[in-house]
């Protein structure tokens, strides 16, 4: 299993970054997918995930209504659009596979394989 993520880079807060996560290795449309973020000196923390088909998606409250979550199952990728992005959006974001097919999970734990994290930094 190989999740590659990348897109990051530095922004303007009020700015936009799309963010994308090349999957290999797997049945990639049978699982369930989520975004985690982890900041300077603090814990690692669920943003967002979507389902195994991309039917359904949930959100963290502090990005709900600017990011979405989706996934191309036929390209074997997903994806974080960012918008509005704010200073205390800066991190490390990590794209995540869940541990058990067709579920998903806002718990850290339910995922077994994670990418190498792309950088985001938003500037005031």
């Amino acid at each position: 299993v190989q999740l590659q993520a990348f897109g990051g880079g530095l922004v303007q807060a009020g700015g936009s970054l799309r963010l994308s996560c090349a999957a290999s290795g797997f049945a990639f449309g049978d699982y369930g997918m989520g975004w985690f973020r982890q900041a300077s000196g603090k814990e690692r923390e669920f943003v967002a995930t979507v389902t195994w088909s991309g039917s359904s998606t949930y959100y963290a409250d502090s990005v709900n209504g600017r990011f979405t979550i989706s996934r191309d199952n036929a390209k074997n990728t997903l994806y974080l659009q960012m918008n509005s992005l704010k200073s205390e959006d800066t991190a490390v974001y990590y794209c995540a596979k869940d541990g058990v097919p067709r579920t998903y999970y806002t718990a850290s734990y339910f995922y077994d394989y994670w990418g190498q994290g792309t950088q985001v930094t938003v500037s005031s």
